[in-house]
């Protein structure tokens, strides 16, 4: 199972689309692996580095309509090889939060309230978080501060993170 968990990177911004996750230019790369330099190479946002801010993130955290636009499946492709398994957002373009679940990744949303809170007592510090997934619960940490907010997700697309994502789910039923 991949990991749910670890350092945090915040993206303060509603409506990144997939051509910002993954500039379509890139769409011609052959591997999953290929795709890994070119994440958010188009987002702009203020105080926002590509180069400088994914390194050693694996969770991120937005706001509203995260994965709008096209329907491709390199955008989650595109932060699975960059060790991205986890965002957590507002809400998602539908296609893209369950193309995150056949890759058996997660895309779980929270209410705006939820949200709020969390950029405004974590964003701009050191940030981790972990996910219990039997308990549905994340626990969120920097320096001494830590939250404990509950999440849910359905039956099916928690089969889909267990056996990790649709191809192994449909192996292992049919």
């Amino acid at each position: 199972m991949k990991n749910f968990g670890g350092k945090v990177l915040f993206l303060d911004r509603s409506d990144i689309n997939t051509d910002e996750i993954i500039p379509a230019k890139y769409l011609t790369e052959i591997s999953k692996e290929a795709l890994k330099p070119y994440l958010l190479e188009d987002l702009e946002l203020d105080s926002f580095s590509p180069k400088q801010d994914i390194e050693g993130k694996n969770v991120i955290i937005t706001r509203a309509n995260f994965g709008c636009g096209s329907s491709r499946e390199h955008a989650p492709w595109a932060l699975e090889t960059n060790n991205i398994n986890l965002v957590i957002a507002e809400s998602f373009a539908r296609i893209f939060r369950q193309n995150m679940f056949n890759c058996g990744m997660m895309a779980v949303e929270l209410p705006a309230v939820i949200i709020d809170h969390i950029f405004k007592r974590f964003s701009g510090k050191e940030t981790s978080l972990e996910t219990d997934l039997q308990k549905n619960l994340f626990v969120i940490k920097a320096d001494e501060l830590t939250d404990e907010i509950s999440f849910n997700i359905s039956d099916f697309d928690r089969s889909l993170v267990d056996a990790g994502g649709w191809v192994e789910y449909a192996d292992s039923r049919y």
